[in-house]
């Protein structure tokens, strides 16, 4: 039971259906779509387009998708890979012909063909009720005629305020007067609200093949992308195989690589080395999960690949002989020394959904432009604001994230579902790039270990070390008590410009045959059943 003196967030109950998202108005848009007859699913897109408007910062349908779906509450839930591939013309050995010698941001090559619009269509037809077309449109008609901005909207924008200035059509869109908008002032998206209504008209052929594809390769070509209308043409996600492992009497399923999704078992199977520390803020569990997170992310960027391109062995990431020896270089007083080598990369954003309806089915959905604004890159024509995922890639020939025709990047977002007794028991998901398999692990750890409810595991402050080095971005309100203790253990403590992530999730009460969910303070949204 919380502290109901202490200024944070209740616990969500209801009894029929449940809907977790970081935007009031798509968390009401999921609940009007189960009150009317839909699934989860139809729910949880619904709510998604709804945030591409709202959000612009977080997702969009310039970006990826990834999604997990138990049907009836099972204990083997199916998984879904969309995210999008290279152009058949990107190899390393172009690109450096071309005088590329990383991939920047702001660069077509940052841009990968799109998969969330397919992946939108896929799962509803396979997992919904309601038409695409019907689900779009609470989405068109915020992005026509508007919608209020709120806080954390109005906050982002201002932090990309430098890169949005870069694209004459982003900057018109979300920069009106030559400056980012107030909050509770009104901003549309009437480029996007007609490409949204081709989509409900035409379905993902509208997206992919047509006027609309014809103008996403030409702006891309027109910056030196290698983009093809047959690029475009082919895109299509696939369902596979979650990887699973056990964690304290509970089974935590993710999405295997591409995704990072494994790296959050990896930090589970360390943890679980353990026992708890006796309280949720020791500094002692603050070292562990640190060190296990630098660990395990410094065997992401060596082993998660594209597994239709890469030899990428999962049953060896999650073997007791791997762990055994992650957990021996474990030095439970002194940081690592010299830290676990790494790419550079930073956690960024996107967007989380979890969704249960009358009948128990679960998804776990998520979508992403990846970095804030993407590539800050959108079409003149039909507004489509383009994610950079691409930068996931290398540029080293023979590394196995080496770009190449049609591969697919190291991703980052990563839905989850946890199951035990052979039920499903939670979706849930952590916003934040490539924190993202660290907020698994830590949001899990809160919830098992320490006994902690969805919101109040949600609410827990945040840490998490940069990758390759002794930096750790700690959140203020834990900074001011575990900083001084982190860098006298050889850590360099840094408080970030902005939250760590964000997460939603929603409990299943089998037994009281009830939901409870939660929602991250972090960003603007809320839980709400009904």
């Amino acid at each position: 039971m919380r502290d109901f003196q202490e200024p944070r967030r209740s616990l969500v109950a209801s009894r029929n259906g449940m809907a977790a998202t970081s935007h009031p108005l798509a968390t009401g848009t999921a609940l009007d779509v189960m009150k009317a007859g839909g699934t989860a699913m139809d729910a949880a897109v619904a709510a998604c387009a709804v945030q591409c408007v709202v959000e612009p910062g977080s997702t969009g349908i310039g970006g990826d998708c990834f999604a997990m779906i138990a049907p009836a509450g099972s204990a083997e839930p199916i998984a879904y890979n969309g995210s999008g591939r290279a152009p058949a013309a990107a190899t390393p050995q172009r690109l450096a012909a071309d005088g590329v010698t990383a991939i920047a941001r702001q660069s077509a090559h940052a841009v990968t063909v799109p998969g969330a619009v397919e992946a939108w269509a896929r799962l509803v037809a396979e997992h919904g009720r309601m038409p695409l077309g019907e689900l779009l449109a609470p989405a068109i008609g915020l992005a026509r005629e508007g919608f209020a901005v709120t806080p954390r909207v109005a906050f982002d924008i201002g932090l990309q305020r430098t890169l949005l200035e870069g694209d004459a059509t982003a900057r018109a869109t979300f920069l009106p007067g030559g400056a980012p908008p107030a909050v509770g002032s009104v901003l549309r998206q009437p480029l996007l609200a007609d490409t949204l209504a081709a989509i409900a008209d035409g379905g993902p052929d509208a997206f992919y093949r047509g006027a609309i594809a014809d103008e996403m390769v030409d702006f891309l070509r027109g910056l030196g992308g290698l983009h093809t209308a047959d690029d475009f043409a082919a895109a299509g996600g696939a369902y596979v195989q979650p990887v699973s492992a056990d964690y304290r009497g509970y089974t935590v399923h993710e999405c295997p690589p591409n995704g990072q999704g494994i790296i959050a078992l990896v930090i589970l199977r360390i943890l679980e080395r353990f026992a708890p520390d006796r309280a949720p803020l020791d500094i002692e569990r603050l070292h562990l999960i640190v060190e296990a997170t630098r660990l395990a992310y410094a065997a992401r960027d060596h082993f998660v690949a594209d597994p239709q391109a890469a030899d990428v062995p999962t049953e060896h990431l999650l073997s007791d002989a791997f762990i055994d020896g992650l957990v021996a270089r474990i030095d439970r007083t002194r940081a690592m020394q010299p830290p676990p080598a790494a790419d550079d990369f930073e956690h960024r954003d996107t967007v989380y959904i979890a969704v249960v309806d009358k009948a128990r089915n679960a998804v776990s959905f998520i979508n992403s432009i990846f970095h804030p604004f993407g590539a800050g890159l959108m079409t003149p024509k039909s507004g489509v604001l383009f994610h950079n995922r691409g930068q996931g890639f290398s540029l080293t020939p023979g590394h196995r994230n080496a770009i190449a025709p049609g591969k697919r990047p190291l991703h980052t977002i990563i839905p989850g579902m946890v199951t035990r007794e052979g039920r499903t028991v939670m979706p849930f998901g952590v916003m934040g790039g490539h924190y993202q398999a660290m907020g698994h692990a830590w949001f899990l750890s809160n919830m098992i270990d320490h006994g902690m409810d969805v919101q109040a595991a949600i609410d827990a402050p945040r840490l998490f070390p940069l990758p390759g080095g002794a930096t750790v971005e700690i959140e203020r309100p834990l900074e001011a008590v575990s900083g001084v203790a982190l860098a006298a253990r050889g850590f360099e403590p840094q408080v970030p410009a902005a939250p760590i992530g964000g997460a939603q999730a929603v409990w299943i009460d089998w037994q009281n045959g009830t939901l409870l969910g939660g929602s991250d303070p972090r960003k603007d949204g809320c839980a709400l059943g009904y």
